[in-house]
C-alpha cells in the first residue's frame, strides 16, 4: 500500500491519530455529563482499519464478533458499525429519512461514481430509481432479458466445451465478467457488446480500469491523507484519476454510440419501441452527458460487477463442496428432464424453462447461501442527519458515519447459529424442500428498505440461468484444489487474482 510504505506518511498517521485520541477524552471529559447518553463500545481507530486494510472485512467482522454494534475513532467523526438487524431495520426503514448518503460518502465516492444511485440522495435519487423501477417491473424486460442470459450462457458453455476438451484451465472470473457485461449492455443499452465497445481488449481494459479505481476509492475512508495527495496528484489518488479517465472514455463511448443509433434510427426492435433504459433516460434528458455518464456507469456496475462476482464466488464454494455442487447439478437435470450426456449446449440450453427454473429451490437456496457469505457490496454507510437513539438503546450522534455490514452479519453467530461459516443451502429450505427468504434486515445482499436492489429478482434470473446451465453440462474444479480464495479489499467484494479452474464434461 502505497501510503503505507511511503515513510512520510506513516508517522503522520500515527500522529495525527494519537492527537485525536487525546483531544477526543479532554472534550469528552469538558462536556456535561447527562445520565441519558450513552454512545457504543469503542473497538478501535481509523489506524486499525490502515493496518488492517488487505483484510478490512474479516477485521471488522472480528469486532463485531466481540460487540454487535460498535465505533471507531477518526479525526473528524465517530464511525458507528452494526451487525444487528433490529438496527439495520430501523436505518432503512424505520428511520429511513435520517440515515443518508450525505456529503461524506459522496465526497469520498464521487470521483468514481460522480452522481449515480448509489452516491446521492432525495430528489436526485428518486428521478434515477424511478425509470428503472418500472423497467424491471415489466414481462417485455423479464422475457427479453432471459433469452439474452441464455445466449450469453450458451457462448459461455461453448468456450467452456474447448476448455474440457483440451484439458485446459481457464479463469472463470473473467469468462462471467465479459458474459455479464454483454448482457447488461444488450438489455439496458439495447446494442451488442461489439457494436458498442470495440474490441475485447477495451472490455478488459474498462474492467480493470474500474477494479483498481474501486479499491482506490474505498482506501480514501481509511486514509486521511488522501485528499493531500489528490491535490499533489500523487500515489494512489494519482492512479485513481488514471483509471477513473479510462473508466470515462469507455462510458462516454457507449453513450456517443447510442445517441449515434437513436439519431439514425437504426436500433433493433427492442430497442425501436425506446424500452431500453438508456434510451428512456436519453429521452428525459438528451443533452447531459455527464448525467447519462452517472446512470450509465451505476447500471453497468450493478448488472455486471455484481453478478459477476456473485457467480465466482459460487463457483468457487462448489469447488470446495463437491458433494453439494453434484446436489445442485442432480436437480438441473431432474427438473430439465436431461437424463443423458450433453452433447448440445443451445438443446440443453432450450430445456431450462422458466418452469423448470422456478422448480429449482436447490440451486436457489445455494445461491443464497453464497450471497450470505460473500455478499456483493460487504458495507454500506450512511451518515445519520440529525441526533438519534437506535433501537439498542445506544446514541448516535449528527454527522455519525452509520454502517451495516452484510459480510460481518453473515458470520454471526447470533444470526444464523453456531454454523454460520459453513456453507449450507439447506438453511433456506423449509421441511418440504421449497426455500424459505428470511428478514432483509437479517440477510443485507440486497439492501433493504426504500433502498432495496430494484434488480433483485433480474440478478437471481440471471444467475440462475447461467448456473442451470453450466452445472446442466459440466463439472468444476479447482486448478489448485487446496486453494483459499481471497477478496480484494474494495468497494464490491471481488476475489483477488481471479478464479483458475478446470471443467469436465458432466456425464449424464
Amino acid at each position: 500500500m502505497d501510503f503505507l510504505s511511503n515513510t512520510l506518511y506513516l508517522p503522520v498517521i500515527i500522529a495525527t491519530t494519537l492527537v485525536v485520541l487525546v483531544l477526543y477524552v479532554c472534550i469528552h471529559k469538558q462536556q456535561p455529563r447527562t445520565k441519558t447518553k450513552k454512545h457504543h463500545p469503542i473497538a478501535g481507530t481509523m489506524l486499525n482499519q490502515l493496518i488492517n486494510f488487505h483484510r478490512l472485512h474479516d477485521y471488522m467482522t472480528d469486532l463485531a464478533t466481540k460487540y454487535k454494534t460498535y465505533r471507531l475513532i477518526t479525526p473528524f467523526r465517530n464511525e458507528v458499525y452494526t451487525s444487528d438487524p433490529a438496527n439495520v431495520e430501523y436505518i432503512l426503514k424505520t428511520n429511513f429519512e435520517n440515515y443518508i448518503k450525505g456529503t461524506y460518502n459522496h465526497e469520498i465516492l464521487k470521483d468514481l461514481m460522480v452522481d449515480g444511485i448509489f452516491t446521492v440522495d432525495g430528489d436526485k435519487w428518486r428521478e434515477q430509481r424511478k425509470v428503472p423501477s418500472y423497467e424491471f417491473s415489466t414481462k417485455v424486460l423479464r422475457d427479453f432479458s432471459s433469452v439474452i442470459f441464455r445466449k450469453n450462457a450458451v457462448k459461455l458453455a461453448s468456450i467452456l466445451f474447448e476448455s474440457a476438451n483440451s484439458n485446459q484451465s481457464v479463469d472463470i472470473n473473467e469468462l462471467f465478467m465479459k458474459a455479464t457485461l454483454e448482457s447488461i449492455l444488450k438489455i439496458a443499452f439495447g446494442t451488442d457488446l461489439e457494436s458498442m465497445c470495440g474490441s475485447s481488449e477495451d472490455v478488459v481494459r474498462f474492467s480493470n480500469a474500474f477494479d483498481d479505481a474501486s479499491a482506490l476509492t474505498l482506501k480514501r475512508y481509511v486514509d486521511i491523507t488522501w485528499k493531500i495527495k489528490r491535490f499533489l496528484n500523487v500515489g494512489s489518488e494519482a492512479k485513481l484519476k488514471e483509471n477513473v479517465k479510462v473508466v470515462d472514455e469507455f462510458v462516454y463511448k457507449l453513450i456517443h454510440t447510442k445517441t449515434q443509433q437513436m439519431h439514425k434510427g437504426s436500433q433493433d426492435k427492442f430497442s425501436l419501441k425506446k424500452e431500453d433504459i438508456l434510451s428512456r433516460f436519453v429521452q428525459i434528458n438528451k443533452t447531459d452527458s455527464k448525467y447519462l455518464r452517472d446512470i450509465i456507469l451505476n447500471f453497468i456496475i450493478a448488472g455486471k460487477d455484481s453478478t459477476s462476482t456473485a457467480m465466482t464466488w459460487f463457483i468457487y464454494m462448489l469447488c470446495k463442496h463437491p458433494e453439494i455442487q453434484d446436489k445442485v447439478a442432480k436437480e438441473i437435470r431432474k427438473e430439465t428432464n436431461t437424463i443423458h450426456d450433453v452433447t448440445n449446449v443451445e438443446e440443453f440450453a432450450n430445456s431450462v424453462s422458466e418452469e423448470a427454473l422456478e422448480k429449482m429451490q436447490y440451486l436457489h437456496a445455494a445461491l443464497t447461501e453464497t450471497l450470505r457469505l460473500f455478499p456483493v457490496l460487504p458495507v454500506d454507510a450512511k451518515i445519520c442527519f440529525a441526533d438519534d437513539v437506535l433501537p439498542d438503546g445506544y446514541d448516535v450522534k449528527k454527522g455519525d458515519m452509520v454502517a451495516y455490514q452484510s459480510y460481518a452479519m453473515g458470520r454471526m453467530t447470533f444470526i444464523w447459529g453456531d454454523d454460520a461459516h459453513d456453507f449450507k443451502p439447506e438453511r433456506w429450505l423449509d421441511q418440504y424442500g421449497y426455500f424459505q427468504p428470511q428478514s432483509p434486515f437479517k440477510f443485507t445482499a440486497f439492501q433493504a428498505g426504500q433502498r432495496i436492489c430494484l434488480g433483485r429478482e433480474f440478478a437471481y434470473r440471471q444467475m440462475k440461468i447461467f448456473a442451470s446451465i453450466l452445472l446442466g453440462c459440466f463439472v468444476f474444479k479447482l486448478s489448485e484444489e487446496s486453494k483459499t480464495a481471497k477478496y480484494k479489499t474494495m468497494l464490491n467484494l471481488h476475489i483477488d487474482g481471479g478464479l483458475n479452474i478446470h471443467v469436465f464434461n458432466r456425464l449424464g
